[in-house]
């Protein structure tokens, strides 16, 4: 059998090349075997104690395993396969590899190369940078040229000087490589507890962790899977989580259940009173998807905190704040493998970290999830003790003050272009924040380099929120900037340099607070000012007395011939009317309040058309400044009239003091129609960005995307539909949604069915709650057949089912709001059940369910 030296065979060096999650089952041998070794030259002591004084390492258990090629090609090792190399770095460009535990700092070495051997390697892959210095005793020869360069090469006629910067979280089937030291070692290298062995032709090195300059305080729900799962378990009525044989992971494989489960992964009790981050490593194998929940104590539904569906070859890093509350609660992550088998969803680790996910340091080995946006010439790199020699003009960390810190830097060494641009992005938030931002900068050559900091929301849209007014150089200089955003956004950190020569910038200690930075910057404008549903009044909306009284505040009775208002079907709601004036023509203008100038805001409100046979300017929505000029006309009516109500959307903004002004014209009497006017509201930020970055809160389903979980009763005689615009039968059903009027409900269709044939809508299993709980929704009961709409409460291990609420017959043309109070201790389900009348006039339907904490208000029940 072949050997390789030092009398370790072939066989045993291929297992030193297994999985890296199998590298605990070969620890107890390799630690045996250094023991035996003791291979300590005089060059070994030099370096083991320059790496102990500075901080850089200590004494532990092996992490990190691996071979090298044999013939020094740079062939690819075990940990990543050529797919993984194209996806993780840009051709030609090298690959480091390594299998690291994400608390420590560790490195795979290996010696592959002969004697002859040199290097000319340069530049940076994408997630690492690599430099190498090197004194050679012989005619240096150029190096092998490899693709897939994935382990740090020595020699023994050579001395060998190299750093390793991380920079992203994508590396192949292995967790992010920590590491920002530098080794130096002549012949045989050896530090502690890492042993060597190399020859002309294989090569393997070891290396013990390398400790955190500086780690972060855990708080409880954290776990690193590396003996059992922290007090995590998963849900036995679900696809059982698995934990694998030799730790450090946890894995729902759709190979362990039936294709398609899902796995729900619950944590213990956790109790944190102040604002926190959660860090998680994760991997999504194939078509699966991972969400994180909170579930609060004492409430039915779960909370969305953050979701994924991306597949990866790569172990992955997500940041997901985590508000602050005085309730107890668990944190739930539940995984869908995918359909085929061999589908997976791990989970590599989860931290919980006192603050907020923008906030870092760079002392931690995952940057705190900030990524860098990959340029080919100039990148952000991690700064310290690994980047700085004797001619390095790159400062101390701010953290430590001294060079054992970490920060973040992107120097124009390589810049080759104009204006060439690095950023260096913080982790999204997943819910809005407001307060102040503050982080530390130096910068050298001002006048070569722009330095901008943005804020980055869900649809791309970059703000800048402060840039340098002075010039600030080889100090730490501290920045403070106010942010107020009312949805999830990303800091941006940018730097474009105009030639080589535009310096450096580094920034280091990023930290946020919920307060803001000055006394003298104004809280949030609250634009609820311009809300009115008409219900009482005309709220702060007036018409100009000179141009008479257009807009009238009208209600409608429940009826099969009017439709009555959108917010409960039976309330009020304005309505533009020739009949209502004594002028054969009219221009009616509602104007609404003002609004303060440079915030953007998203106009919601709903219409209605009937009778109009033109609907040129019918109804159209203009933006009137402080001098009540209109500046802009935002919309206008474009579709023929459905008698429907439809929401519109609207999102602008403008540098001054605006209102909102709703104008009506109608030329002729002839022409002209009825215009409906309801349910206006204005919020801060764009439209299409939701404050918690997700459509729904949890508890409320408008069908508008898919039946959010609901079920089909399996013993009853038909189902329920889910249904775009107007049933196919005449004089029943609704005409439209009551979400948007052109979206989804679900219904009954009574055609297919006969009288007293019944369907049963099944909501997902309910937590039982204290207190109080109130069932809001929609119905729509029109048709001269129409049977029965019932509500049950089926509760759990009970096979009566109890009553809460019922209606019979013909109801009205209009959609009606509902409410159901009621209370429960224990799990549960609500059953919405339609029963068909004595004609196909009979079909029936809901929409816009949504559960909520507390007593009902209203007279709806």
């Amino acid at each position: 059998m072949e050997h390789t030296p030092h009398g370790i065979k072939q066989e045993q060096a291929e297992k030193l090349a297994a999985s890296p999650l199998q590298r605990h089952s070969l620890k107890g041998k390799l630690e045996k075997i250094a023991a035996k070794l003791r291979i300590r030259s005089e060059s070994e002591r030099d370096f083991a104690e320059t790496g102990k004084s500075k901080g850089w390492l200590r004494h532990g258990s092996l992490m990190a395993v691996g071979t090298g090629g044999g013939d020094g090609n740079g062939e690819q090792g075990p940990a990543c396969s050529s797919r993984d190399q194209e996806a993780a770095a840009p051709r030609g460009r090298k690959q480091i590899s390594a299998m690291p535990d994400l608390s420590y700092k560790t490195a795979l070495l290996g010696l592959g190369l002969p004697k002859s051997w040199d290097t000319t390697t340069k530049d940076l892959q994408s997630q690492f940078h690599l430099k190498k210095y090197y004194k050679v005793k012989e005619t240096p020869k150029p190096m092998l040229n490899a693709d897939n360069f994935h382990m740090a090469n020595f020699n023994r006629d050579m001395t060998t000087t190299y750093s390793i910067e991380y920079q992203s979280p994508y590396y192949c089937r292995t967790p992010p490589l920590d590491v920002q030291s530098s080794f130096q070692g002549t012949d045989k290298l050896a530090v502690q507890s890492a042993f060597v062995f190399h020859d002309s032709s294989f090569g393997l090195a070891l290396v013990s962790d390398l400790q955190s300059v500086r780690a972060q305080q855990l708080l409880q729900g954290s776990c690193r899977f590396e003996q059992d799962t922290c007090g995590y378990n998963s849900d036995p009525e679900y696809l059982k989580w698995v934990l694998n044989k030799e730790g450090r992971y946890i894995t729902a494989d759709s190979a362990f259940g039936g294709a398609g489960q899902k796995a729900v992964l619950i944590s213990p009790d956790l109790e944190l009173l102040e604002w926190s981050c959660i860090r998680l490593v994760y991997q999504i194998t194939g078509s699966g998807s991972l969400q994180m929940y909170v579930r609060p104590e004492g409430e039915s539904f779960d909370y969305r905190l953050w979701s994924a569906q991306d597949p990866s070859d790569n172990w992955l890093i997500a940041s997901v704040d985590l508000r602050n509350t005085t309730n107890r609660y668990k944190i739930i992550f539940v995984a869908s493998p995918g359909q085929k088998p061999d589908q997976s969803v791990a989970i590599f680790e989860i931290h919980v970290v006192p603050g907020y996910c923008v906030e870092c340091n760079f002392e931690e080995h995952h940057l705190c999830g900030y990524m860098n946006y990959w340029n080919p010439n100039v990148n952000w790199y991690v700064g310290g003790s690994t980047i700085r020699g004797g001619q390095s003009n790159l400062p101390d960390d701010h953290t430590m003050n001294n060079e054992r810190g970490h920060y973040m830097y992107v120097d124009s060494v390589y810049a080759k272009h104009f204006q060439e641009v690095a950023q260096l992005t913080s982790p999204m938030t997943t819910t809005a924040i407001s307060g102040c931002l503050s982080f530390y900068y130096q910068r050298d050559q001002a006048k070569g380099n722009v330095f901008s900091v943005f804020t980055r929301d869900r649809m791309g849209l970059y703000e800048e929120i402060w840039k340098p007014d002075i010039y600030a150089k080889f100090i730490w200089k501290l920045v403070k900037v106010d942010i107020k955003a009312p949805h999830p956004l990303a800091v941006v950190f940018e730097v474009a340099f105009n030639s080589a020569k535009g310096g450096y910038v580094a920034i280091d200690d990023i930290s946020f607070s919920p307060e803001f930075c000055s006394t003298e910057t104004e809280p949030f404008f609250d634009p609820s000012v311009a809300n009115c549903d008409f219900e009482e009044d005309f709220c702060q909306y007036y018409q100009e007395q000179t141009e008479g009284s257009v807009w009238n505040r009208v209600s409608v009775k429940p009826n099969v011939y009017r439709v009555g208002d959108h917010t409960t079907g039976s309330g009020s709601f304005l309505l533009a009317n020739t009949r209502l004036i004594s002028k054969p023509g009219y221009v009616g203008r509602l104007y609404g309040p003002y609004l303060p100038g440079t915030l953007k805001y998203c106009l919601r409100f709903y219409y209605a058309l009937h009778g109009f046979i033109k609907t040129d300017n019918t109804l159209a929505v203009y933006i009137y400044d402080e001098n009540n000029v209109a500046q802009e006309k935002v919309w206008t009516v474009s579709e023929s009239p459905t008698g429907s109500w439809i929401q519109v959307e609207i999102s602008y903004q403008k540098p001054m003091p605006t209102k909102v002004v709703f104008v009506s014209i109608c030329t002729h009497f002839w022409d002209c129609g009825l215009v409906a006017l309801d349910d206006i509201t204005v919020s801060l930020g764009d439209c299409r960005i939701y404050a918690d970055g997700f459509p729904c809160p949890p508890g409320e389903c408008d069908f508008e995307v898919d039946i959010c979980g609901y079920t089909q009763d399996e013993k009853d005689d038909s189902n329920w539909i889910r249904k775009r615009g107007q049933t196919p039968t005449s004089y029943t059903g609704p005409k439209g949604d009551h979400t948007t009027g052109v979206g989804y409900y679900m219904y009954i269709e009574a055609s297919p069915m006969i009288s007293g044939h019944n369907a049963r809508l099944l909501s997902n299993k309910l937590r039982g709650f204290l207190h109080q709980q109130c069932l809001v929704f929609y119905y729509n009961m029109y048709g001269s057949g129409t049977g029965l709409l019932s509500i049950y409460l089926k509760k759990e291990g009970q096979r009566d089912e109890v009553l809460l609420w019922r209606r019979r017959g013909e109801q009205s043309i209009s959609w009606l709001k509902g409410l159901v109070e009621y209370e429960c201790d224990r799990n549960h389900q609500i059953v919405f059940e339609g029963v068909r009348g004595n004609s196909i006039r009979s079909d029936i339907a809901i929409d816009d369910v949504l559960f909520k904490k507390g007593p009902c208000k209203g007279n709806h029940f």
